[in-house]
């Protein structure tokens, strides 16, 4: 069963080769090799956090629209963990 959700999801452009598209557009693909199917992906930009976290001032948001199934997001949230350019993660499911 299929559903869809919203995957907020903040990068860490510190030390990136290349540009952000580029990162984007990995992550993107790292979610479809998962088994969702991307709807929309929403660059929201450069953000300065509340406070300092993990030596970090700010981050680029980039929210996804996608749809999966419920055991996705699990699979989703250990494999964006280990990458070095995820520094946050969010996800919920859209109505």
């Amino acid at each position: 069963m299929s559903r869809k959700y919203q995957g907020l999801i903040v990068l860490n452009t510190k030390s990136i080769d290349g540009s952000v598209d580029d990162l984007v557009s990995s992550i993107s693909k790292e979610i479809e090799s998962e088994g969702a199917k991307i709807d929309k992906v929403a660059q929201l930009g450069r953000r300065e956090f509340a406070y300092e976290h993990r030596h970090l001032k700010a981050g680029h948001y980039v929210n996804y629209t996608f749809q999966a199934s419920p055991d996705t997001i699990k699979k989703l949230q250990s494999r964006l963990s280990l990458n070095a350019h995820v520094h946050l993660q969010h996800y919920s499911r859209v109505a």
